[in-house]
């Protein structure tokens, strides 16, 4: 066993499978947001004051912010005009949370110091269904950014009820305690039946498996076929698509079938199951095109991708750092199939002609025409058989 080079290479190759495989595990250590993107909307029309002119208390509101947003803060701010404006930014997964000042707050601000105050009130959405992780830390940030705003006022109030020198009406001594107070909604809600929000994540690895596990019995199938012509390589390759295309209906309607008996909410079956075998048949192609081409030395390709990418699918491009975000979160195919999973799922949009649809199509017509390709190169055997001849 000491001779055998095998034997002797065991600790090198473990020692790299760990390493290799180590890796996948970076970018869910201590992973933290930067550049959320939070809508700010600030439709205040501010009060007349006597002697004291026009009060805006939601362009205080905005320049505090501003003021104290740190250059490296894990929120970008983003000014947007009208609160209809944001919920058509919200619905097309552009902020994963919102913060609107109503017209009234300026007027219900200044109420607090007479007799009969009303509590200015501020708005937060959260966009649940864009990234369950980042929707749930920009409403903290904008929970946090509003508990400071009323320990400011409640100072400020304090303040001016002293040099009035008068007495606190039961009413005003209730509101000192908080006297923002805070409306927080959920838009595109993940629902109580959806893993947590993590389904469309987690329908992925099972999709993925059964493409590698598709192509590679097909691949090994037609590998076994004699072909005597070009004719004839071209005719088996189109057996092989078809072929592809069964499969990709049976795991699309298949899986879609599986989730919704476990339970999963699913709003339009027949959307999500040919979205499904859209997606399956996307990767089906893919994964035949290259082993088409290396043979099942490319398999680990896939293995790897598998591996790398589903840490990474769960989480929010804010969240990973700039390596993991540019060079590989963006060249992973999977990633429109789970954009095209929450869309349908959490976004109330049906089966369309959108982004995740586009590229998935995109792949499988690049990965078909590289396929084909494959048809046209020489066999190995009439390599063997040219050389004898020379």
């Amino acid at each position: 066993m000491l001779k055998n080079k095998f034997v002797l290479l065991s600790p090198i190759i473990v020692l790299a499978v760990v390493l290799i495989f180590g890796l996948t595990l970076a970018p869910s250590v201590k992973p933290t947001p930067k550049d959320l993107p939070v809508a700010f909307v600030n439709e205040d029309e501010g009060v007349d004051i006597p002697n004291q002119g026009i009060l805006n208390m939601g362009d205080k509101m905005a320049d505090m912010i501003e003021e104290k947003t740190p250059k490296e803060s894990p929120v970008k701010w983003v000014a947007v005009d009208s609160e209809e404006e944001v919920k058509r930014g919200l619905d097309n997964q552009e902020y994963y949370a919102a913060l609107v000042i109503p017209k009234d707050f300026s007027a219900k601000q200044a109420s607090l110091q007479t007799p009969k105050p009303s509590s200015p009130e501020v708005h937060i959405f959260i966009n649940q269904g864009m990234n369950t992780m980042a929707s749930t830390a920009a409403g903290q940030m904008l929970n946090s950014v509003v508990d400071t705003i009323n320990q400011q006022v409640r100072t400020q109030l304090v303040e001016g009820l002293e040099k009035q020198g008068g007495t606190l009406t039961t009413t005003q001594a209730s509101m000192l305690v908080s006297p923002i107070t805070k409306t927080v909604t959920n838009i595109n809600e993940v629902g109580t039946n959806s893993m947590n929000g993590n389904a469309p994540v987690s329908l992925f690895q099972p999709l993925w498996m059964a493409s590698i596990a598709g192509s590679v019995i097909l691949f090994l199938t037609v590998n076994k076929l004699p072909t005597a012509s070009r004719k004839e390589a071209v005719a088996v390759r189109f057996i092989q698509v078809l072929a592809g295309i069964v499969l990709a209906l049976v795991a699309g309607f298949g899986l879609t079938w599986i989730v919704d008996v476990l339970g999963v909410d699913i709003p339009n079956f027949i959307d999500m199951a040919l979205f499904l075998t859209l997606a399956f048949f996307s990767f089906f192609l893919m994964i035949s095109a290259v082993l088409s081409w290396l043979g099942m030395r490319g398999i680990p390709l896939f293995v790897l991708i598998l591996f790398f990418g589903a840490p990474l699918l769960a989480m929010a491009p804010e969240f990973m750092s700039p390596f993991y975000r540019n060079w590989v979160y963006s060249w992973l195919p999977m990633r429109f199939m789970v954009e095209g999973l929450r869309e349908l799922m959490f976004f109330g949009k049906g089966l369309s002609w959108n982004t995740p649809t586009t590229v998935l199509v995109s792949i499988g017509a690049v990965s078909l025409v590289v396929l084909g390709a494959s048809s046209f190169k020489p066999s190995k055997e009439k390599d063997a058989v040219s050389q004898v001849k020379i």
